[in-house]
């Protein structure tokens, strides 16, 4: 209950309790920025963007219980508007780390970020979304403003996809191999 009442204070336009809201999602929101952006700071940029568009809007929040489902949206919609002024490619070169600091990042792991984002939007949303911020299919659905048996031919189609993309990364590193013809 202590989570709503933050939220009722926070559409009051108390910014403490709106500042321990984001401190309450700022793992989620830092992790799925990460998969849109591919590196830390240009992640950091789109939780700032989010976190003002929400703090300028939050009185406009309905219902509470979907206060999570709102700020998703928001954060979604920030990371494609940065991805569309970005307009270049991602460079993996630099990114170091993804993690809550205390991990280094596997390379298996950066080829599957690598492999997300060349998912189309919808599927890179759906996974994202289903198995990266562990929400039921119900919530995907509405962050994403369609049926939930979309949503599972989405997901359905993107593993496909990400299974292919991923495979041909192996079989090219396997060409390009040196002494191989």
């Amino acid at each position: 209950m202590e989570h709503l009442e933050l939220i009722r204070k926070a559409k009051t336009g108390d910014p403490e309790s709106f500042e321990k809201l984001l401190s309450l999602y700022g793992d989620r929101l830092y992790r799925t920025a990460f998969l849109y952006a591919g590196n830390r700071e240009d992640a950091l940029d789109i939780i700032q963007e989010t976190a003002c568009k929400a703090f300028l809007a939050i009185g406009n929040l309905k219902e509470e219980k979907y206060f999570s489902t709102w700020l998703t949206r928001i954060l979604l919609n920030a990371a494609y508007e940065f991805l569309r002024k970005r307009k270049r490619d991602i460079p993996f070169a630099s990114v170091e780390k993804f993690s809550d600091g205390t991990e280094s990042i596997r390379m298996e792991s950066m080829d599957l970020v690598r492999a997300i984002q060349r998912l189309r939007k919808s599927y890179r949303d759906a996974i994202i979304l289903f198995y990266y911020q562990d929400l039921p299919i119900k919530e995907v659905a509405k962050i994403m403003k369609v049926p939930e048996g979309t949503v599972k031919t989405y997901l359905k189609r993107g593993k496909e996809e990400l299974k292919s993309i991923l495979e041909g990364w192996e079989f090219d590193e396997r060409r390009m191999a040196p002494g191989k013809i």
